[in-house]
């Protein structure tokens, strides 16, 4: 009886899909998985089918990469960086070679837009797609997505996830996740070290991992103070757009008198929470403290500069891209977390004395 790819998979316990990678050599693979391989194919007598391993290795010259929105600051840092890593290739002398064509492909946060997007890249056989931002939240659309991806990985598409979850894709992706909940706790707990107890929240829209994460983070750090009793009070929903930063801000001053506060789901949320506390006769950090997240480009620019979290964007935007054009290898199990660091300015202060 022949023995089939999918027979040495299940011998060393892998995917079809890293199996094909091991053997193409075209995709960065774990030393202990790369040996588990050759020793399944050894003892298997497995022996490459060669017009197959043709087919497969017939992708295209072009790489996707999904966003929510390009017009965002956050996003449009990690495509441009992505972007230029992709189209230059692999330096060598004095040039570069075997660059591909990115194609930016702007989901405006719709879950079956993203859907949409990942079936078309198939078709068109791309060699690499890239993911980024936070998930649509829900059994369904999890499963969907991780479904097409590794139906891609199968073909021979390289997939990396930038700034989202890990998927159950067995290896088949390379994941650069964002430590969401890790900062929010040390955002909040840098105001409740200042000596705030009144925090305010605005969140993120619904549904999406990277809200629940954040406001997970802004959570466990109040519970650390013995102040959970107060978080579902003082929260209220968002986006991450400035409207809805202004929005929330008045909803909150309205509904808490002492509130000193306010932390937003992202920097461009803060600029409205800024613009409502300045409508209402309010100094920012005099009478009430700001903090948002991302560290944008125009935080520090802000009227006072804003205290945040810094996301390495282009930093992870430019390993995604080397990443998904195969000149790095993945990290260690398929996933590697990418610090989010506390960046203290002007817009908090200590509480005003009361």
């Amino acid at each position: 009886m022949t023995v089939t790819l999918a027979d040495v998979a299940a011998r060393a316990g892998v995917s079809s899909a890293t199996v094909s990678r091991v053997l193409n050599g075209n995709y960065p693979v774990a030393g202990s998985t790369r040996a588990r391989v050759l020793r399944a194919v050894e003892e298997l007598e497995y022996v490459v089918n060669g017009q197959a391993r043709g087919l497969a290795a017939a992708t295209s010259d072009l790489v996707g990469v999904l966003v929510n929105d390009i017009a965002d600051p956050f996003f449009g840092i990690m495509a441009g960086a992505a972007q230029a890593e992709i189209a230059h290739g692999s330096r060598g002398g004095t040039g570069t070679c075997g660059g591909k064509l990115a194609v930016v492909c702007n989901t405006g946060g719709c879950p079956e837009a993203e859907l949409t997007y990942l079936t078309l890249l198939q078709r068109q056989r791309a060699a690499g797609v890239i993911v980024t931002g936070g998930a649509a939240e829900g059994t369904e659309h999890t499963q969907a997505v991780t479904a097409k991806l590794a139906r891609l990985a199968s073909d021979g598409t390289r997939v990396v996830l930038c700034g989202r979850p890990p998927l159950p894709l067995d290896g088949d992706a390379a994941t650069l996740a964002f430590d969401n909940r890790g900062g929010a706790r040390r955002l909040t707990g840098h105001l409740l070290e200042l000596g705030h107890r009144h925090i305010g929240y605005i969140t993120g829209p619904e549904n999406r991992s990277t809200t629940r994460h954040r406001l997970e983070g802004h959570r466990a750090a109040l519970a650390d103070h013995g102040l959970a009793a107060d978080a579902e009070r003082l929260t209220v929903g968002g986006d991450f757009g400035r409207a809805a930063g202004y929005r929330g801000a008045r909803e909150l001053l309205d509904a808490e008198p002492e509130l000193t506060a306010i932390v937003a789901a992202n920097d461009t949320a803060a600029l409205g929470v800024c613009a409502a506390l300045r409508e209402r006769g309010l100094r920012v950090p005099q009478d009430v403290s700001v903090a948002g997240f991302d560290d944008l480009p125009f935080s520090v620019d802000a009227a006072p500069a804003l205290t945040t979290v810094r996301l390495p964007l282009h930093e992870a935007g430019a390993r995604a891209g080397r990443l998904v054009m195969g000149r790095e290898s993945a990290p260690p199990g398929g996933v590697s977390v990418v610090t989010a660091r506390l960046v203290t300015r002007a817009s908090t202060a200590p509480p005003p004395a009361s």
